[in-house]
C-alpha cells in the first residue's frame, strides 16, 4: 500500500523545503504530542491527520484559507509513512500537487534544519 502511494508521489527531501514555491502549504499531522516534544518546523500549520481531508477538500466549506486546488502541499508525520498515505488522499481530492516530506520531521531535524519550540494548537 505504501509503495502504491509514493508511486504517485513527487515526494519533497527535507533540504528542498526552502526551495517550495512561495504559496506552498506544509502540514503538520503530528500529534500534539510529538510537537510539544520534538518541535515544529517554522512555518508548517498542524493539522491532525483524522481531520485533515475535511481541512484541505478544495470544495470543502470547511477548508482552512490560504490554499487552492493548484497550490503545492507538503504534508509532513514523524517519519514519512502515514504522511505518505495522507498525500495520496488529498490529491484524490483534487490538490494534484499533494506531497510528502521524506523520512518526516525526523529526517528534517536530523539534517540540521530549523526547527522551534512546538506546542501550536492544531487546526481543528
Amino acid at each position: 500500500m505504501l509503495t502504491k502511494a509514493r508511486a504517485g508521489l513527487n515526494r519533497v527531501a527535507p533540504g528542498d523545503v526552502a526551495r517550495l514555491p512561495d504559496d506552498h502549504l506544509l502540514v503538520d499531522i503530528r500529534p500534539l504530542h510529538n510537537r510539544v516534544a520534538d518541535g515544529e518546523i517554522p512555518g508548517a500549520v498542524p493539522i491532525e491527520r483524522i481531520v485533515l481531508e475535511w481541512r484541505l477538500d478544495p470544495a470543502g466549506e470547511h477548508r482552512i484559507d490560504g490554499f487552492t486546488e493548484d497550490t503545492t502541499v507538503v504534508v509532513f508525520c514523524n517519519e514519512g509513512y502515514a504522511s505518505s498515505l495522507a498525500a495520496r488522499d488529498l490529491q484524490a481530492l483534487g490538490l494534484a500537487k499533494a506531497t510528502d516530506l521524506v523520512d518526516g520531521f525526523r529526517g528534517y531535524r536530523d539534517a540540521g534544519l530549523p526547527v522551534r519550540a512546538g506546542g501550536t494548537q492544531a487546526v481543528t
